[in-house]
């Protein structure tokens, strides 16, 4: 049997990939093309309707293009649009989430299904992966959230927050270590990891980095003031091994907007106060946020909140997107809403913005020295440093190798040598 295999969204859906990408090895199966897979599996996206449109669009050109493909669709976007996903063309399968099992018994595993039917634990039916297919390694810790964003559909597809055991973390971060120089830790509400077992995730990137020694750690996503005192100490003086860089959701620069939004736990004070700690005397340390605009209700004045706080903070990169409405979401209700064009106008200048910071930043860092790791790229060679900038390294580099190198202008990008 061949299988194909496609990722919308975020890291935490690339790491269920990954477990099905070692189903599918361990079934004795391969990957391949769309164009020669008998089953597709593709793990869909919910945070916005472009990115269900996208899945929409996928299913329909595999059946166009491969009519005897069977079709899986699996991750929030099977949560959340069951019925709609389950009318297109080849699609035979619709499961909710990152229920690994369900996918084995879509894919017909004769072995797989008499297991499940004889309600052997999933987990001791479905294999770990231990090597995956990118250069850097993800490894999701924990699952679902508790918090009750107005804008969020992710919540509703994923469940309530849930904490992988620490031990368990430990044994895969070093079957991936074995084969991949970094790690990147992540999951749908990070920060809020070991929560209802009295741990933190500053408790278990420590864990992670006494117990797995030959890699560098990545936290992909931390709300900004859930960074614990143990965490905060690793993000600025983890030396090689914890990397000097967050991706702090911010999403407006406005209380008021922030309120409306359900994102009650920090206000844009304390969020400037906690990234200002964690960032000072640090010359080098890469920060990203997610910034939506045009939510409901956001006033000329909100976005220019939001301008103000941006240009403030050090901020290295940006994720800013127009708000898209979510069916079931609390948002929908909220009414007052932006014209979609000005929604799009203050992105594009929150992107330029970005665009600016990233340029003065990446140019602070020319003929300093960097953590690299070679991710790959044709036909020009690429890695990324400790602090989340993408440079050119010299075309022998070894894919998912790890070096020290000096950072030097090459045009508007850098290059490690």
């Amino acid at each position: 049997m061949k299988v194909h295999l496609r990722t919308f969204g975020c890291r935490a859906n690339h790491y269920d990939t990954e477990q099905v990408r070692a189903l599918v090895a361990a079934m004795g199966a391969s990957e391949s093309d769309a164009a020669d897979a008998d089953v597709a599996v593709l793990n869909s996206c919910a945070v916005t309707s472009d990115a269900e449109a996208d899945l929409r669009q996928a299913v329909r050109r595999i059946a166009r293009e491969s009519p005897g493909t069977r079709i899986v669709v699996t991750g929030c976007a099977a949560a959340r649009s069951h019925e709609t996903i389950a009318q297109l063309p080849n699609v035979t399968h619709v499961i909710a989430g990152a229920d690994v099992a369900q996918v084995a018994l879509a894919l017909g595993g004769a072995a797989a299904s008499t297991r499940l039917a004889a309600g052997e634990a999933a987990t001791a039916l479905l294999p770990l992966a231990r090597r995956q297919s990118g250069a850097r390694a993800t490894l999701r810790v924990q699952d679902g959230c508790d918090e009750h964003c107005t804008f969020c559909a992710t919540t509703l597809a994923r469940g309530a927050h849930r904490s992988r055991d620490i031990a368990t973390l430990v044994d895969e971060a070093r079957g991936l270590a074995e084969h991949h120089p970094e790690i990147v830790i992540t999951g749908v509400h990070v920060g809020s990891y070991g929560t209802e077992h009295g741990e933190s995730i500053g408790v278990l990137v420590e864990t992670l980095v006494r117990e797995v020694p030959t890699v560098r750690f990545r936290l992909a996503s931390v709300e900004a003031t859930e960074v614990d005192p143990t965490l905060f100490s690793l993000l600025r003086d983890g030396g090689d091994r914890v990397c000097p860089y967050l991706h702090a959701p911010l999403q407006s620069g406005s209380d008021r907007v922030l309120r409306r939004m359900g994102r009650h736990w920090y206000t844009a004070r304390t969020y400037a106060e906690a990234i200002t700690r964690l960032t000072a005397d640090r010359t080098v340390f890469g920060l990203g946020a997610d910034i939506m605009t045009g939510f409901p209700g956001e006033t000329a004045a909100d976005h220019a909140e939001t301008v103000a706080l941006v240009r403030d903070l050090p901020f290295t990169h940006l994720h800013v997107f127009p708000f898209s409405p979510r069916p079931g979401t609390a948002a929908e209700r909220l009414g007052d809403p932006v014209q979609p064009s000005v929604a799009r106008e203050r992105a594009a200048e929150l992107r330029a913005i970005a665009d600016e910071k990233q340029a003065a930043y990446a140019a602070s860092r020319a003929g300093g020295i960097a953590d690299v790791v070679v991710i790959g790229g044709t036909p020009v060679r690429t890695g990324l440093t400790e602090d989340y900038l993408e440079v050119e390294v010299a075309p022998d580099r070894a894919r998912a190798t790890r070096f020290a190198a000096r950072l030097t202008a090459a045009g508007t990008r850098l290059r490690a040598q």
